[in-house]
């Protein structure tokens, strides 16, 4: 059997990060087996589904480097995905097929005889559930004025068992569940056939997906065997929990795939700690993409909630960067730079960049930390408190003599300037760091900094002797 399975949407926000973990575990199986993973938008909720929304998931899936395997479909208009509002004839179709074959029925009670009913099992002490009034009626005692919905004829006896490849074996009582609509009144399918049309249509195999649907499943699995359709595996993840033990959310921070991006995260970094959010391979923590594929299964996930850690992530986060290619975070930094300079970069200031990156690396854990750290490279910063500090009277003294030396210097190298500086400290009878933190504070207005002689050697002769000069004057 070839593997199948979607990732299905709701346009009606951000890509969540939860939703993130998900696809990510569909589209790993799906490359782990050689199947076949499939984008589903769930649009059927035309109030709330926007199309910025639908553009919002897609740039975030294209992002994370989720490529889903849909042919263009013409009942999708020419989209790229699997458009579930765009089969509603077809959700409505397989109701009627279901009436006509006896495992469904037209219910006319309005609303409110469902409303007293609701009322009068809640004063009982009763589970609030439809108490099948329509199930048996003939057709000719329907009232007239009442569009009628279709409802499942669900079975009243017996147990609906799904062995679920991460929770195991569960099992619900049929008397628990009601005969829950299918078909609205209005002609409109729910969510509970859409999903199961869908996902027959579709030729799905393996459906992956929280633990939160675990109601859903049975009521769905019922539909199934109503149509006689093959019933997919299961497989259910745990909830993915705040630091505080609490469902994530919005009040813990950036709980949008794009937040992340916009926060300088590389994609390989969040997909390598999602992987991690209830999945395992032994000990391993930093595992590529390329070793996720190879590795991902069902026995890997446990059944326990996983907390998210942002320290844990920043850590993550970082090993990426230091593994990354130069030139593609100095695109990736490019755009941070522009918010703070009000201007792109010339050619000439991202081969600095470029050749800062080395130093830098190891010192920031984001995008957005690189920009900030090379910012000096092409603004004169102002001297932050500490940096005031060292450039005492007699530090710019030092600074003074050691312009005249770098202005005499017949090449403008980190080894040369480092040189005029040793030489300088030992005439002087000083610790290197006695006119190296000066010379940091006077072109970076910060005491930290990366590696300052190379850093100078970037910045250039002229540069760092007009840096200098202000603040020896000033």
């Amino acid at each position: 059997m070839s593997v199948v399975v979607r990732f299905p949407p709701s346009p009606t926000g951000f890509l969540h990060i939860g939703s993130a973990r998900t696809a990510l575990f569909n589209w790993l199986y799906a490359k782990h087996t050689g199947g076949t993973f499939l984008l589903r938008v769930e649009d059927t909720d035309r109030e709330r589904s926007t199309p910025e929304s639908v553009a919002t998931i897609l740039e975030g899936m294209q992002w994370l480097g989720f490529d889903w395997d849909n042919t263009t479909d013409p009942k999708n208009n020419g989209k790229t995905y699997y458009s579930q509002f765009e089969h509603r004839e077809r959700h409505a179709e397989v109701a009627r097929q279901m009436v006509a074959n006896g495992t469904a029925y037209y219910c006319y009670a309005s609303t409110q005889e469902l409303d007293a009913m609701r009322a009068e099992q809640k004063a009982k002490g009763l589970p609030q559930r439809y108490d099948g009034r329509w199930r048996d009626r003939p057709a000719s005692e329907a009232p007239a004025d009442v569009k009628p919905v279709v409802r499942l004829k669900a079975p009243l006896t017996g147990e609906t068992v799904v062995d679920d490849k991460v929770m195991g074996r569960i099992t619900v009582q049929n008397s628990q569940l009601d005969d829950m609509v299918l078909l609205r009144g209005d002609g409109t399918p729910t969510y509970m056939l859409a999903v199961v049309v869908d996902d027959h249509d579709m030729g799905v195999t393996h459906v992956i997906r929280g633990d939160d649907h675990m109601t859903n499943t049975f009521r769905q699995v019922q539909i199934y065997r109503a149509m006689g359709w093959d019933v997919p595996v299961y497989a259910h993840l745990p909830m993915i929990l705040g630091p505080d033990g609490a469902k994530l959310s919005k009040r813990h921070g950036a709980p949008a795939v794009s937040d992340y991006r916009d926060k300088g995260y590389l994609p390989e970094a969040i997909r390598n700690y999602l992987l991690r959010l209830c999945w395992s391979h032994g000990d391993d923590e930093l595992i590529s993409t390329e070793q996720a594929v190879a590795w991902f299964d069902f026995d890997g996930i446990g059944k326990s909630p996983a907390r998210f850690d942002f320290v844990k992530l920043a850590h993550v986060n970082a090993h990426y960067i230091g593994l990354a290619d130069n030139e593609r975070l100095a695109d990736l930094a490019a755009p941070f730079l522009k918010e703070a300079l009000g201007r792109d970069l010339t050619a000439a200031e991202r081969d600095v960049l470029i050749r800062a990156l080395p130093d830098i690396k190891p010192r920031v854990q984001t995008v957005r930390e690189i920009a900030e750290a090379t910012l000096f490279y092409f603004h004169r910063l102002p001297l932050h408190e500490k940096a005031q500090k060292l450039l005492t009277p007699e530090a710019k003294a030092h600074l003074r003599d050691l312009a005249e030396r770098l202005k005499a210097l017949p090449d403008f190298t980190a080894e040369a300037i480092e040189g005029a500086f040793r030489a300088y400290a030992e005439e002087k009878a000083l610790k290197l760091g006695g006119v190296a933190q000066p010379l940091r504070a006077a072109l970076t207005g910060s005491n930290v900094s990366p590696p300052i002689f190379t850093a100078a050697a970037l910045l250039g002769r002229a540069e760092v002797l007009g840096r200098v000069q202000a603040v020896v004057e000033g």
